[in-house]
């Protein structure tokens, strides 16, 4: 059977009518911009990660723009982030006129290598972006106390980790600010863009408020250069229903996790470990192999969805090339460029896919190879 890399359709089945209704319902109030939705999903989005203020945003990518300013991150700063991430991470720093600081990773969670960020601080790093990459948590305990050691501001990218864990506290809960994609394809989705930044300070919220809208907090006085980076009413309806399913679709990519195991997947592939006191969401499933272009290729010929996340390390990038990087200098980040590969994972697989997509890794990387 053919088996997608992810299925984000499926899962609103059971409820399509009542999405219908919910959008029907926005259309006749005829409030769409920050309206009594967003207002609500704010405060239910706050509760969930057990933090003071979340604020909705036009999408994830505005929402690190957004916090950097917020928490102070001017041009010439320094900012330490990973370059094992979605480009928008150090896409922000830069966009603020700041400079992205690549440090290594962890092999044992794919996120920040804490020694490797000590390495890089210098008298001009204001900051630590930090990612919970793939939907697992990163060293935050460790991470934290290096931060309050030199005065560092701390962002979480949670963009890929609605729900992930550390030790009973929420992925977001942690930083001076975090930041949220509800892209259509996350955990916790929207149907177009969306954002969220979250925060315990009282003048974060303030100045996002103020950033996300031109700089102004009524429309009339403008006291800061902002942005134009609203949650729609619509977007924030249809998050505050799958609000109610995105714990029960979390706990179902973890079974889909424990069925890989199961069905001898670590036999063939390296199996994407869990950090010690992690809960993870598994928003994607990354294994690792020396034979992943044999693996694609064989799931490609049985219409098995398997893919490169991510393959080109920013450090590396042409668009980063003045800051003076070379191949070698963050070799935990280039292996993991070099050998990941994304596997189906989604809210409603089947054991009978993910047999499947076992069987088509067994047909390009055979047991015991990896």
């Amino acid at each position: 059977m053919a088996v997608p890399l992810m299925d984000p359709r499926a899962q609103y089945e059971p409820y399509v009518g009542e999405l219908e209704q919910i959008a029907a319902d926005v259309i006749r109030s005829g409030q769409f911009i920050l309206g009594p939705h967003v207002k609500a999903f704010e405060a239910e989005a706050a509760a969930y990660l057990g933090v003071k203020h979340a604020i909705g945003v036009a999408n994830g990518t505005d929402a690190i723009t957004i916090a950097l300013r917020a928490l102070g991150v001017q041009p010439g700063d320094e900012v330490i982030c990973p370059a094992y991430t979605f480009f928008a991470t150090p896409e922000t720093i830069s966009s603020v006129g700041a400079v992205p600081v690549f440090a290594d990773v962890d092999p044992d969670t794919n996120n920040l290598d804490v020694e490797s960020v000590r390495a890089r601080i210098t008298g001009k790093t204001k900051a630590i972006v930090l990612v919970h990459l793939f939907g697992q948590v990163a060293d935050m305990p460790a991470l934290l106390a290096l931060a309050a050691e030199h005065d560092l501001k701390v962002i979480e990218d949670s963009a890929q980790a609605w729900g992930a864990e550390q030790d009973g506290t929420k992925a977001g809960a942690f930083g001076d600010a975090s930041t949220f994609s509800f892209f259509p394809t996350k955990n916790l989705p929207a149907f177009g863009d969306g954002g969220l930044i979250a925060t315990n300070s009282d003048e974060v919220n303030e100045l996002v408020r103020m950033l996300r809208f031109h700089g102004s907090k009524d429309k009339k006085v403008f006291e800061l250069v902002g942005y134009n980076s609203r949650l729609d009413d619509l977007q924030a309806a249809i998050l505050r229903r799958n609000l109610q399913e995105v714990d029960g679709w979390n706990a179902h990519r973890r079974q889909v996790a424990a069925w890989y195991e199961e069905a001898g997947l670590g036999d063939l592939v390296e199996l994407p470990p869990v950090g010690e006191g992690n809960v993870p969401i598994w928003h994607l499933y990354v294994v690792r192999t020396d034979h992943r272009e044999a693996l694609v290729e064989a799931c490609r010929e049985r219409g098995v969805g398997a893919t490169v996340y991510y393959g080109e390390p920013h450090h590396t990038q042409p668009v980063y090339d003045s800051l003076g990087y070379a191949p070698g200098d963050l070799p935990v980040t280039e292996r993991l460029c070099a050998t990941g590969v994304a596997l189906p994972m989604f809210a409603t697989m089947t054991r009978d896919q993910v047999t499947e997509v076992v069987e088509a890794v067994r047909a390009g990387v055979p047991a015991g190879v990896r």
